[in-house]
């Protein structure tokens, strides 16, 4: 019971402050699952975000969910996902019961502007993370020039660059694997 609960409460302190969606809360999962806890490597949570991302659904709560369950199994991954949702209903709920009082107020609209930037910022730290984790090998760095190249300049889906993408993640350790075994047979 402690340990669902300890998930739970880490789980709500990432979503109390994951404003900006799910992109943004990877480097407090990190830090809270892999850095403190050592419940996961960096490549598990990486491969746990990306599964998160892959699957219909909220990145963070598939996430939680995902990281729940490798922990706890079910229970676990109903207390993660609780954890991670139950801030988003509080505020929201505390958000529309005052909204159309206070959205006229000076410092409620320089405290959004605020948080947007913030929001950016920490948006280009998980952008630069990710491209050094994927950048590992030169076909890395081509599916990523080719990702952003096909988003920004042809204006292809983000669906078809993430199913592009996972293809030729999957031919290239493929390939990698066959040369390293030819190469440990000469």
């Amino acid at each position: 019971m402690k340990n669902l609960i300890q998930l739970f409460t880490i789980f709500f302190r990432i979503g109390l402050f994951s404003i900006g969606g799910g992109y943004v809360m990877l480097p407090m999962l990190k830090e809270e699952v892999v850095n403190k806890r050592k419940w996961l490597t960096d490549e598990e949570i990486l491969d746990f975000y990306a599964i998160g991302q892959a699957t219909p659904g909220i990145i963070a709560v598939n996430t939680a969910t995902f990281v729940g369950y490798s922990q706890k199994g079910i229970a676990g991954s109903l207390s993660a996902t609780a954890g991670i949702v139950a801030p988003s209903i509080i505020i929201i709920t505390l958000i529309s019961a005052f909204f159309t009082e206070f959205r006229e107020v000076l410092i409620i609209q320089k405290a959004f502007a605020g948080i947007r930037v913030a929001v950016s910022v920490l948006l280009l730290f998980i952008v630069a993370g990710l491209i050094k984790k994927g950048a590992k090998y030169k076909t890395g760095v081509v599916i990523i020039l080719a990702a952003f190249a096909g988003i920004t300049f042809f204006k292809v889906s983000p669906v078809l660059i993430v199913a592009a993408s996972a293809a030729a993640g999957i031919a290239s350790g493929a390939l990698r694997r066959k040369i390293i075994r030819q190469e440990k047979k000469l």
